[in-house]
C-alpha cells in the first residue's frame, strides 16, 4: 500500500483562489487520491513506515513542505524543498494557463489545441523537476508527480 490515502494542503495563508486554480486544485486532489504511487525509501539503513500514507503540503519559510503520516497519523517522515528550482516553471505555467483560459473563451478549436499542448509540456516539465527533487526522499510515478505538481503551483498561488 505504497500511495498516499489523504491531502492536507496548507492553503491557509494565500489569498483566495481564482475559480480556475480552485478547480485545477480539486481535479489534481480527486485524481491524486483516486491513483497514485508514494513509496518512502529506507533512510540511513533504517526502515520507515510502510503506507499508506497522509500528506500535508505547505510552503513553510520559502520552502515546500512535506510531512507524512502513516494511516494512523504516525509520524513517517518529512521533508523541505527549495522553491528554487520550481519558480521558473510555475511561473511558465501560470502564463500558459491564463492564456490557455483566455483562449477557451475566444479561439478557434486548433488555438486552443496548440495553447493546450505547451500547457501540457510545461506540466511535464514541472514533474519532471519534482521527481528529481524527490530522488532519495520518495519514488512517485510520472501521473502522481504531474499531479502533487499541480498542488505545488496551488501553493504558489498569490504566495
Amino acid at each position: 500500500m505504497a500511495k498516499i490515502i489523504h491531502i492536507d494542503l496548507d492553503d491557509s495563508a494565500l489569498p483566495p483562489p481564482t475559480p480556475e486554480i480552485e478547480q485545477e486544485r480539486k481535479v489534481a486532489m480527486f485524481d491524486l487520491l483516486e491513483e497514485n504511487s508514494f513509496v518512502l525509501p529506507d533512510r540511513d539503513g533504517r526502515a520507515v513506515p510502510a503506507g499508506p500514507y497522509r500528506l500535508g503540503l505547505s510552503i513553510r519559510q520559502k520552502r515546500l513542505v512535506f510531512e507524512i503520516a502513516t494511516e494512523k497519523g504516525e509520524s513517517a517522515g518529512e521533508f523541505h524543498l527549495s522553491l528554487g528550482p520550481f519558480r521558473q516553471v510555475v511561473k511558465d505555467y501560470f502564463q500558459i494557463c491564463e492564456s490557455y483560459f483566455d483562449a477557451v473563451k475566444t479561439a478557434a478549436p486548433s488555438q486552443i489545441e496548440t495553447i493546450d499542448m505547451a500547457r501540457r509540456g510545461i506540466h511535464n516539465e514541472g514533474a519532471r523537476v519534482l521527481e528529481e527533487r524527490l530522488e532519495g526522499k520518495a519514488e512517485v510515478d510520472t501521473d502522481t508527480s504531474r499531479r502533487l505538481f499541480t498542488l505545488i503551483c496551488v501553493l504558489h498561488f498569490g504566495g
